[in-house]
């Protein structure tokens, strides 16, 4: 039996409502969800020990792969225990795949992709997106680093979070139809190759699909539908915009 289970403690009565009180159980402890969970950028959280975390309430740590890619690097973490090792943290773990932070590489930050402004030519450290993944250069020291569907899950594997995401595109807010169409095909390619990856050496963890579709609600249906017959551990929602999910 699966480490991982989520049951519904509580749903709404209300009619139309869709609001719930649940527990996800994972291999390092239970979240009770809806849940407010803190960001550990390079696996700590600002300002805060793990166990001043535990003490506010905390059950559920958010790491991101992309700063940890880029320093120490997976090798470090798993070499060093994993995550929980590293961070001095006894409960659970969620990575992502290391795609927002690329992606927001090229299309700034929220608030400029809503309003329209654009990044200066050549200011961004995307170099190309191609159906093998996305190139970049590092914000540390310039270097070339190729990230894909493959790549993002075995970096995920080395840092041992409990639940990890797979990659997928984001696009900025102001895209044209085709454009979130040729997207919205490719994201579920690279998910799929993910999902392949993870299940060659599941190593204890859960992956979580992201659903995509902007704000189109009947291409987040589709979304939905598609990674449920991947059969996956859970979803994700995402990919409204840029620096939304």
């Amino acid at each position: 039996m699966s480490a991982f289970r989520f049951e519904v403690v509580h749903a709404s009565r209300r009619c139309g409502s869709r609001a719930r009180v649940g527990r996800l159980h994972t291999p390092h402890g239970t979240v009770e969800t809806p849940a407010f969970v803190a960001v550990g950028t390079h696996a700590a959280v600002k300002a805060c020990t793990a166990q001043l975390a535990k003490e506010a309430g905390q059950s559920l740590l958010f790491c991101n792969t992309f700063h940890l890619l880029l320093h120490p690097g997976p090798a470090t973490v798993e070499k060093l225990g994993g995550l929980h090792k590293y961070m001095g943290w006894h409960g659970p773990i969620l990575t992502d795949s290391g795609g927002f932070q690329v992606f927001s590489l090229a299309y700034g930050s929220l608030a400029a992709e809503l309003k329209g402004s654009q990044q200066k030519k050549g200011a961004s450290s995307v170099l190309r997106t191609t159906e093998d993944g996305v190139l970049f250069r590092s914000y540390r020291d310039g270097a070339k680093v190729l990230l894909t569907p493959e790549s993002s899950v075995q970096a995920q594997k080395q840092l041992g979070a409990d639940i990890i995401i797979p990659l997928d595109e984001l696009l900025g807010f102001h895209v044209t139809r085709d454009r979130l169409l040729s997207s919205f095909e490719r994201t579920h390619r690279w998910q799929l190759r993910s999902l392949q990856e993870h299940r060659r050496n599941p190593r204890g963890q859960a992956m979580y699909g992201v659903v995509h579709g902007g704000t189109d609600t009947s291409l987040r249906a589709r979304s939905t539908a598609t990674l449920l017959a991947m059969g996956r551990g859970g979803e994700v929602g995402g990919s409204e915009s840029e620096g939304e999910g």
